[in-house]
């Protein structure tokens, strides 16, 4: 077999483990307006506790679903607006999905590539 439909092969393996997982473990009910809504004062509470850890978690997850190209980007995005407020979540949400979308990018073009 030749190699690289190997690696295409585990790739898409992987990326189908990673769904089920995060259908398994019910995640997507993370990823909806009303829990944010509910969850809105224990974020902003957190915020103000220790801004540069919240910052990079919520920058990590959005890389992370930009780049995978999983739903909820919107639902990041306001999140990000709500906690961080309109310029730091401007400035947050564009570098996250900015940094997302050439990882996406990067991967369909270098990885995935015939």
């Amino acid at each position: 077999m030749n190699s690289n439909l190997i690696k295409k092969i585990a790739l898409i393996v992987a990326g189908a483990i990673l769904a089920a997982i995060f259908f398994a473990l019910d995640l997507q009910q993370y990823l909806t307006l009303d829990y944010l809504k509910e969850s809105q004062a224990r974020f902003a509470d957190l915020y103000h506790a220790r801004p540069l850890m919240v910052i990079g978690v919520y920058m990590a997850i959005y890389i992370l679903v930009a780049a995978l190209s999983l739903p909820g980007a919107v639902i990041l995005t306001l999140a990000g607006g709500a906690l961080f407020g309109l310029a730091t979540g401007l400035l947050i949400v564009s570098f996250s999905s900015s940094i997302g979308a050439t990882i996406a990018c990067f991967v369909s073009r270098f990885v995935l590539r015939d």
